[in-house]
């Protein structure tokens, strides 16, 4: 869009972002990140990896649990306990093959 400047666009991308986190995290937390990885080839944890790599990309040190605990609002061992569910093994095998391609053998 044209009559859109890259600033704004900016913040409305952000603005999206943010709803998407409150979305997942206040509205949701009930489906699982195995169920979204598995459906979208993305979870939480990917959007806090793309926040860190950012950062990161900013010359801004962060940790991969620093930007969990920044994405979740707790630790996120605490936010599993709190949340997440067991997976059966089918769900673990669907997921093993869309980590593989959507994030990578290696984590990255």
């Amino acid at each position: 869009m044209d009559r859109i400047d890259e600033k704004t666009m900016t913040e409305l991308e952000a603005a999206a972002f943010r709803t998407l986190r409150t979305h997942l995290m206040e509205k949701r937390p009930d489906v699982q990140n195995i169920d979204l990885m598995n459906l979208a080839g993305f979870c939480r944890n990917c959007l806090s990896r793309w926040v860190q790599e950012a950062a990161n990309a900013r010359g801004i040190d962060m940790s991969k649990e620093e930007a969990r605990e920044l994405y979740y609002g707790i630790p996120y061992e605490a936010w599993k306990a709190q949340n997440q569910t067991d997976a059966d093994a089918a769900k673990q095998d669907e997921f093993t093959k869309a980590f593989a391609e959507n994030v990578g053998k290696d984590g990255a």
